[in-house]
C-alpha cells in the first residue's frame, strides 16, 4: 500500500511536465544509460524499472545520499524534484525489449 501511495506521488510530480519535455531531457540520459535506458553493461539499464525506486534513486543522488557514483550525484543537481520524478516515471514506462 505504501508504494501505491508513492507511485502516485511520483506520478503527480511527473504530470507537471509537459510529455515533450521528458522527452528532451531524457535524451541526456541516453549519452550513458543507452537510448531508452536500455544499455547493458557496466552502466546499469534504467528502462522498465519501479518508478518508485528510480525516483528514490534520484533524488538520493541529488542530495548526496548515493555513495560510490561517478557523475549522477552532480547531474541529478541540474534538474527539479518534478523533472528527476518525470524522468523516473517516463523510464518506468519504458517497455524493455
Amino acid at each position: 500500500m505504501t508504494s501505491f501511495f508513492a507511485g502516485a506521488a511520483c506520478l503527480a510530480q511527473a504530470e507537471a511536465i509537459a510529455p515533450a519535455q521528458v522527452e528532451l531531457l531524457a535524451g541526456a540520459c541516453a549519452n550513458c544509460h543507452g537510448t531508452e535506458g536500455m544499455l547493458s553493461g557496466a552502466i546499469p539499464a534504467i528502462a522498465g524499472r519501479p518508478v518508485t525506486v528510480l525516483d528514490a534513486q534520484l533524488q538520493a543522488f541529488k542530495q548526496g545520499l548515493q555513495p560510490n557514483t561517478t557523475v549522477m550525484d552532480r547531474i541529478a543537481k541540474g534538474y527539479t524534484d518534478a523533472e528527476l520524478s518525470a524522468l523516473a516515471n517516463y523510464f518506468a514506462n519504458v517497455d524493455k525489449q
